[in-house]
């Protein structure tokens, strides 16, 4: 995630009125029950729990939300869950924030009922029930303030979502977990002096009447919820290609500073990253610029939203190496629950350091070294465990220190053609899905043809103290000394 990123007031679309009509109070009713049929209030993450839903694996979300920057407390959305029943549902939840809901509808028939209940679910009872198998669409309207705290608003109005691991049911209900990934479509109605950004390829922009327009945005790989993003600002959009024909989007707010070096920078960096990864996982790439303060609680200084990173207040190279590499390790190939956060950002953080090795940097004598004796004024720098560190450290800073670490001491275990072979196989094995950690060890073993790594993994990975000498210091590492201080924990 982080890289260490005119309206008359109260004028109302006539879009608006169709999203409010029919709006009522709803109560609030158990989220689950454990009679048959009926899909559970969470996917069961060990740090999440609530977070999801079971009893259904979504296709594709259709979300189309009206919004006017004059009236920055309230959002009007239309959103269909195109999904595919798992078991039979006579019920099922989404994940969805605040909001008034005014009507649920599957495959276009009234739901029998729909309630609220606990931080963020919203429970349907379809007219009919779901065949197991079936593919079913669920229709939600809803309007209201966006109350999550993924929603940001910028400056003059403006908006944009970010966040991690929450973001999606700040502004469309949603299965949000990131072992249920969809394509997304996004149609956003603005004033037309304002301009909207989000994920993948853009659609027709076309007149909404009376001052408006609708902006349309398609993203044709799966995504998991958190990636997905809008935002909403007087952009400076500038276009380009890929060598190959992608089209790469670059969009600034007012005030950011567009620094042509910088942007001419992403294409080498895609190139370079390809080169160790695989190919670029999605049609479309980019970046978006925001107005705001990165050090803000739930700012993020930049976030990997799928095809085009978001980064806060400006844009710099290392943080393209980074939220880039998260296009492969984390969007490309996502967690199977939050223990496995290491598959992100220990890679991604690593890739800071290949960047610099591609410049000239010898990462034997300075990064780790360095590192090293960073350790050693810190005495909780190998307290966390990289795979499952915990609740509440999912995004624990030793995912990107002692991770990035890590990854070095692996490829000079394995040599650079294993290591190298292991993170391209990664991506063609599991490309637009999910994995796990356990997943990635037992695959550096295949390849590598090393199966006595499970003594490094269990000193790196599951570890809480200094790794033994011979995983701290393998290969060409090995004259480095002394050893940090180990931690009597």
């Amino acid at each position: 995630m982080r890289s260490t990123n005119s309206t008359t007031r109260g004028r109302h679309h006539p879009a608006l009125v169709g999203l409010l009509a029919g709006t009522m109070l709803l109560t609030a009713a158990p989220s689950s029950a454990a009679g048959t049929g009926a899909g559970g209030s969470g996917v069961g993450d060990p740090y999440f729990p609530e977070d999801g839903n079971s009893g259904y694996d979504v296709a594709d979300y259709d979300v189309r939300v009206v919004y006017d920057p004059a009236r920055p407390d309230h959002l009007s959305g239309d959103t269909t869950v195109t999904a595919r029943a798992t078991g039979g549902l006579d019920r099922f939840d989404l994940d969805l924030e605040g909001f008034e809901v005014g009507s649920v509808t599957v495959d276009g028939v009234p739901a029998k009922s729909f309630s609220r209940s606990g931080a963020h679910e919203l429970v349907i009872t379809p007219a009919r029930r779901i065949a197991k198998g079936a593919r079913f669409a669920v229709r939600v309207r809803y309007s209201g303030t966006p109350v999550g705290k993924s929603w940001h608003r910028l400056p003059d109005g403006a908006a944009n979502v970010t966040g991690e691991p929450h973001s999606a049911t700040a502004w469309y209900p949603a299965n949000d977990h990131p072992s249920d990934k969809a394509t997304f479509r996004l149609t956003a109605t603005v004033p037309d002096t304002w301009t909207v950004i989000g994920n993948g390829r853009p659609g027709p922009t076309t007149s909404a009447g009376q001052g408006w327009k609708s902006y349309r945005w398609y993203e044709d790989r799966p995504l998991a919820t958190y990636l997905s993003t809008i935002a909403i600002d007087r952009f400076t959009v500038r276009t380009s290609q890929l060598a190959d024909g992608t089209p790469v989007i670059n969009a600034y707010s007012p005030g950011i500073a567009i620094d042509p070096g910088t942007e001419a920078l992403l294409p080498e960096i895609i190139d370079f990253l390809a080169s160790r990864f695989g190919p670029y996982p999605f049609s479309s790439a980019g970046l978006l610029a925001v107005n705001g303060d990165p050090a803000a609680p739930d700012g993020g200084a930049a976030i990997e939203t799928q095809s085009r990173p978001t980064y806060v207040g400006a844009v710099f190279d290392s943080g393209l190496v980074h939220e880039y590499t998260h296009q492969w390790f984390g969007n490309n190939v996502s967690f199977t629950d939050w223990r496995d956060g290491c598959l992100a950002e220990c890679v991604a953080q690593y890739a800071n350091q290949l960047w610099d090795e591609k410049g000239g940097a010898d990462l034997d004598t300075g990064f780790y070294p360095a590192m090293l004796e960073q350790s050693r004024q810190d005495p909780d720098f190998w307290s966390v465990r990289l795979y499952d560190p915990g609740q509440g450290k999912e995004l624990h800073s030793a995912l990107y220190f002692k991770g990035s670490m890590m990854m070095h001491a692996l490829r000079r275990t394995v040599g650079d053609d294993a290591f190298f072979g292991t993170l391209r196989q990664w991506q063609q094995e599991h490309r637009y899905g999910n994995a796990s950690w356990p997943q990635f060890e037992a695959l550096a073993k295949k390849v590598s043809g090393r199966p006595d790594l499970t003594g490094f993994f269990d000193a790196w990975a599951h570890g809480t103290t200094v790794p033994q000498d011979e995983y701290l210091y393998p290969g060409s590492l090995g004259p480095l000394a002394p050893t940090p201080e180990r931690n009597p924990r």
